[in-house]
């Protein structure tokens, strides 16, 4: 009889265990043997059982699952690598051989301004550096030897995009500045890719390119008829502030004087120069 009594007890406590493990698991256990130990279906993320679930506290076993999950660390940004190019360089295909797909100059198309490139992506062994094909109306984008050139850095990268008439400057992925600007025509848009900054130039305040204007290794191939205003890409000011946020333009991206000043300092010969549509 105390054998019987002993087991029941036994019995009883180890049915509390169970619901006890049940409640703080957010797990129900059904009582037929046939169902014991298995799981009801989780609930619908947003369905009122869920949020209900959610209110009676966190799911220890999801929690101990993520603590020992060794999520992997995002990379911190890297400063932009910049090359000061002495000599004109071919353009390979390849890091070290490979077709000539362009020519990597000395100095800026019109300016005439010592060539400080952006450096992309390095080779395995550090010896070359790719870079997009500058004043080539396209995207291509190649390989240049890196040796004997002298290698510069920058946190600073600008991005614009088109349809938001927008520019954003970042240092090391950070926004530091962010401003309206205009943009290409309907029937000259300003080409998307990837370009550096190849020229600083004082320009007249009252002039129709605003006090100052960086060239950027981009060209336009597609000028409104009559243009004779050359096709180098460049960010610069305007005498028109009205048409900042428009679609107006050649191709150039037109900002205002305000922002011309917050920019000399910033936008350095090589400065990384992004177009996104």
């Amino acid at each position: 009889m105390e054998r019987r009594i002993n087991a029941r007890r036994i019995a009883l406590a180890c049915c509390s265990i169970l619901l006890l493990l049940g409640a703080s698991t957010g797990r129900v256990w059904s009582s037929t043997p046939d169902q014991a130990h298995r799981a009801l279906p989780t609930p619908a993320a947003g369905s009122a059982t869920a949020v209900a679930a959610a209110a009676d506290g966190p799911d220890l076993e999801r929690l101990a699952a993520f603590r020992f999950r060794s999520d992997p660390i995002p990379p911190k940004p890297r400063p932009a690598l910049l090359a000061v190019i002495t000599r004109s360089l071919p353009i390979r295909a390849r890091p070290g051989s490979g077709r000539v797909i362009g020519v990597m100059p000395a100095f800026s198309k019109y300016i005439h301004t010592q060539t400080v490139a952006w450096i992309g992506a390095r080779s395995a062994n550090g010896r070359f550096g790719k870079v997009t094909v500058p004043y080539g109306g396209t995207a291509a984008a190649g390989w240049i030897s890196l040796a004997g050139l002298k290698l510069r850095q920058t946190p600073i990268v600008v991005h614009a995009y088109l349809a938001r008439h927008l520019i954003t400057v970042t240092r090391l992925g950070r926004v530091i500045l962010r401003f309206r600007a205009a943009t290409g025509s309907p029937s000259s848009p300003t080409p998307p890719g990837s370009y550096f900054v190849t020229d600083r130039v004082p320009e007249n305040p009252y002039g129709p390119l605003g006090a100052f204007a960086f060239g950027i290794s981009g060209i336009q191939t597609h000028l409104p008829a009559g243009w004779g205003g050359g096709n180098q890409l460049a960010i610069h000011g305007t005498n028109n502030p009205g048409t900042i946020g428009m679609s107006v333009s050649a191709g150039c991206l037109r900002v205002s004087a305000l922002v011309l000043e917050q920019l000399k300092p910033l936008l350095l010969l090589g400065t990384p120069v992004v177009i996104e549509r």
